[in-house]
């Protein structure tokens, strides 16, 4: 009886504490889905794995050499196509420096050469990443001053050209005027009407300097490339700043093409090279982007000249 009687009460205590036990399960079941607690939310959103920078691009080092182009002659505000095109590949954030501008007033290939044995410029062309050439203008058309303007092109030393005096306000030339005194020697003389027995602007007068000038130039880009394999060389072509001149029209055409097709036969051969065309810049545009020289750029031209160099070298 004894042993009944526990075992009963046994059950009973069993009983009773699982009964505590639903119902402690039920109230808190039902506090759950009453009250539903998810994870505590941090105080902000975890951060993503920074994303690696792309190492950023070297800073073009730019160095310009040659001629009156390249250092801007007819710009007003002396930036040429060197400076704006420094300014144009900055723009939105991109760099690039400028080593220097080595232009040089009347510069020719044979000066040029000269130039690229001085310990100085090679020292210059070694730290440079972009190189921008200008020159064969003063080879082609002799360094002269064609019309007569009186202009003053400069002689390589940099040393002031004599010159008649101009003609009227409104451009008059008809009168042969001196040209400009290149390596010691005086300049053919040459009207805007070329007449019999004088120094014609003729076809053969200017290609009969092409095909040493273009020889030269080539040994110019050899040399550049031999003193810095690395480095991305632009070349400028040239335009016929005549091309507005009836008498000079054709024979500047001829010249200009022949000298750039020469140009771009020798660049082909380097694939760091490129050249950088502007005949079709500025024909029939003569009036909008030829300075009061007649011969040099204005800054719209050089403007759309640097805008070229910056396509080419993006």
């Amino acid at each position: 009886m004894k042993d009944s009687k526990w075992t009963w009460r046994i059950v009973s205590l069993i009983s009773i504490a699982a009964t505590l036990l639903l119902i402690v399960g039920f109230v808190y079941a039902a506090n759950d889905i009453i009250n539903p607690q998810g994870e505590t939310l941090t105080s902000s959103l975890p951060q993503e794995s920074a994303t690696p920078a792309p190492a950023a691009a070297d800073k073009l080092k730019i160095l310009a050499l040659g001629d009156s182009l390249a250092k801007g002659t007819g710009d007003n505000s002396g930036s040429g196509f060197v400076r704006r095109t420094l300014d144009g590949l900055t723009e939105g954030g991109g760099q690039a420096e400028l080593l220097g501008n080595m232009g040089i007033n009347g510069l020719t290939t044979a000066g040029l050469q000269t130039k690229l044995q001085e310990e100085g410029v090679q020292y210059a062309l070694r730290q440079a990443s972009v190189v921008l050439v200008s020159i064969g203008g003063n080879d082609l058309f002799r360094g002269s001053d064609l019309l007569g303007t009186g202009t003053g092109m400069q002689t390589e030393e940099g040393v002031q050209a004599e010159q008649a005096p101009a003609g009227d306000a409104e451009g008059d030339t008809s009168a042969a005027q001196p040209g400009g005194i290149l390596d010691g020697k005086p300049s053919a003389l040459v009207t805007s009407t070329p007449k019999p027995n004088e120094d014609e602007l003729t076809p053969e007068a200017l290609l009969a300097a092409l095909p040493d000038a273009a020889k030269r130039l080539g040994e110019i880009l050899e040399t550049i490339a031999e003193i810095n394999p690395q480095a991305q060389v632009y070349y400028v072509g040239l335009y016929n700043p005549f091309g507005d001149i009836e008498d000079l029209l054709v024979p500047g055409n001829q010249a200009v093409t022949a000298w750039n097709n020469a140009a771009m036969d020798i660049i082909n051969t380097h694939s760091n090279m490129t050249l950088v065309p502007t005949f079709d810049l500025f024909n029939r545009h003569l009036d909008k982007y030829l300075s009061n020289d007649h011969f040099h750029p204005n800054g719209d031209g050089y403007q759309r000249i640097s805008e070229r160099i910056v396509q080419a070298i993006r």
